[in-house]
């Protein structure tokens, strides 16, 4: 059972070990990267290639980490008792399967995403080593211990909004998706628009990876956001030699809008094209 990327995701050799030794070594995987590199769609990826179903955790700021585990419905359960409802006589009507809990239970591995764990308070990342490390966690209103029938594939996500603790990190194999270079960039595209001429292709990355080196560009242009604007280019219908000529201190170009996305970039933009020089 190894990940070799999909026809629709194409994964440096690199990422491919890093992947294959975490399923291998059965560690969760954390990876980082700039946003737009494919974080969150690896963990998908690697379920279709793998053919496993996926559960995926979305964290927020508010997120809790017992909230992955399960939740009591303490509330529910007192106004049914007010009710005479029969129901109540059992907690476990009253217990809500978080998602770990739900990836501990089934029957077959599945991919467990845990998505931007740097989002949630600084100490949600420790809250959940014993659960990681022992695929184990107990539940104090049914005094039972749920473990986890088949280990999952364990995929956490971060964009480096916080420092995650070194106690966490120690049990996680770690991988940092670096920016494609155009190499990879060039079979990225030939992936998601096969028999795209090539010529249009280069003319494509030579202005986005342009823009990408321009300095002072609060958010570069990420790889989602090429290929959308390459999408945007094959329905204007616009040609290779539209862009050939185009140089980005007289002239920006068609649909900016798609790979330049803050009001500060844009002024830059603007300021390049009155100065006549790139920055």
């Amino acid at each position: 059972m190894k990940f070799k990327g999909t026809d629709t995701y194409v994964a440096t050799q690199e990422l491919q070990v890093a992947v294959n030794a975490s399923i291998h070594l059965e560690k969760p995987l954390l990876i980082k990267g700039e946003p737009g590199t494919g974080k969150t769609l690896l963990a998908h990826e690697i379920a279709r290639a793998l053919k496993k179903p996926i559960i995926t955790w979305h964290i927020k700021s508010t997120t809790l980490a017992q909230q992955g585990l399960y939740e009591y419905d303490a509330v529910s359960r007192l106004r049914d008792s007010q009710l005479g409802n029969a129901e109540v006589e059992d907690i476990a009507n009253y217990i809500k399967k978080g998602k770990l809990w739900q990836a501990f239970d089934t029957e077959e591995s599945v991919v467990l995403l845990i998505d931007e764990i740097d989002k949630a308070d600084i100490e949600f990342p420790n809250d959940l080593l014993l659960e990681l490390d022992k695929m184990e966690f107990f539940v104090y209103e049914l005094q039972k211990t749920i473990k986890a029938k088949k280990r999952p594939i364990v995929i956490i996500t971060s964009n480096n909004e916080k420092e995650l603790p070194d106690a966490f990190l120690r049990r996680c194999l770690f991988h940092y998706i670096r920016f494609p270079e155009k190499e990879t960039m060039q079979a990225i595209i030939d992936v998601h628009y096969p028999g795209l001429e090539q010529e249009l292709v280069q003319q494509s990355m030579r202005l986005f990876y342009e823009l990408r080196d321009i300095r002072g560009v609060k958010k570069k242009p990420s790889t989602s956001e090429l290929i959308d604007w390459m999408k945007l280019l094959l329905m204007e219908k616009i040609q290779a030699g539209d862009l050939e000529n185009i140089d980005l201190t007289a002239e920006l170009p068609p649909h900016l809008g798609s790979l330049i996305k803050n009001e500060q970039d844009l002024d830059l933009m603007r300021e390049m094209l009155k100065r006549g020089k790139r920055f």
